[in-house]
């Protein structure tokens, strides 16, 4: 089944119930108001919202509508915790290559993760509003998979079924921000600002043979001002699947339902599949020809992040999102 939330009953939104195609939708009315709501009763409430997910798709469901995507929130539009890893280390190994720095043996056995933003989500057609360009503004294609209640230490094969559903998210990074935040040596904050989530998220059942090995095999599509900007393959170059990602950070500390648990930009060996970062793009640039020849993005940019399945399905719905200018108070 494929779940939203409409930008209605408050800051946590509506549950509606998807069609497959995207195109319908239901609301839940009667089994949850908000997914939060049923994620923190996900064995009552799942087999009722996927039976409504049943007549929707049939055409049998009362009170269906025609889906607009402009009234979406995002699926989950605040959660307990956000944490996200950098699980494709080809991004991490050019990165650093291209600054002259070696990657810790250590990054190859024990994940990259940091607490992220979640008191807030945009929804997917909601523009990014950022002070200044100066900043460094990025796009950052990635997978996100959503708990139910996960206990502590819990086993990589444990955690494989506390995996509840998967969406897509644009993790925007403000780049130039970076690199006085992190020489504190306390992590992100400033650079970090709110993410957008796809307009569904789907049940691992609803990708079929593309969600294999707790991963996502389909090419995570970008595009930048209407034109190709990369699609690399979800599946190829992980290093670490969702089951172990989620072990990771639930080693000291039981996971509350609704947890979402990024992948981290998606990127491969094979750099002819394009970029989901402009950081990416840069430090390829960079190792090519000395110096990066792409910028960051202005102002009045849009991006468009999605997956299609082998049919050429939209799988999660795009984010759709402009870059402006944030008045300041």
């Amino acid at each position: 089944m494929k779940l939203g939330s409409l930008k209605e009953g408050g800051r946590d939104g509506t549950l509606i119930v998807v069609s497959r195609d995207l195109k319908r939708a239901v609301r839940a009315s009667g089994i949850a108001s908000t997914l939060q709501q049923a994620l923190e009763d996900w064995e009552n409430t799942a087999p009722r919202l996927n039976g409504l997910s049943e007549a929707l798709n049939d055409g049998s469901a009362p009170g269906a509508f025609d889906l607009d995507m402009h009234a979406l929130a995002a699926p989950l539009p605040r959660a307990y915790e956000f944490v996200d890893g950098s699980a494709y280390l080809p991004h991490v190994e050019r990165v650093r290559r291209a600054r002259g720095a070696l990657v810790p043996e250590s990054f190859y056995v024990d994940p990259l993760m940091y607490q992220a933003v979640s008191a807030g989500f945009l929804g997917p057609r909601d523009p990014v509003k950022v002070v200044s360009e100066d900043y460094g503004i990025d796009l950052e294609a990635e997978i996100v998979i959503v708990t139910d209640d996960v206990p502590m230490a819990v086993t990589p094969e444990q955690a494989a079924a506390h995996i509840q559903l998967i969406g897509l998210v644009n993790d925007v990074s403000l780049r130039n921000l970076i690199p006085p935040e992190l020489a504190k040596g306390f992590g992100f904050l400033q650079s970090k600002p709110r993410s957008a989530l796809s307009p569904v998220l789907a049940t691992p059942d609803e990708l079929g043979d593309a969600w294999q090995g707790n991963k996502v095999h389909l090419p995570m599509l970008t595009h930048v001002n209407g034109e190709w900007f990369g699609a690399p393959e979800a599946g190829v170059d992980m290093q670490f699947d969702f089951a172990q990602l989620v072990a990771h950070a639930a080693r000291t500390r039981p996971l509350s339902a609704g947890t979402i648990v990024g992948s981290g930009t998606v990127a491969n060996e094979d750099t002819s599949l394009g970029a989901s970062c402009f950081a990416e793009r840069r430090t390829v640039e960079t190792l090519r020809d000395g110096k990066p020849s792409t910028p960051f993005m202005k102002f009045g940019d849009t991006v468009r992040i999605q997956m299609l399945d082998h049919a050429g399905n939209d799988v999660f719905g795009a984010i759709e999102q402009r870059i402006e200018q944030q008045p300041v108070p």
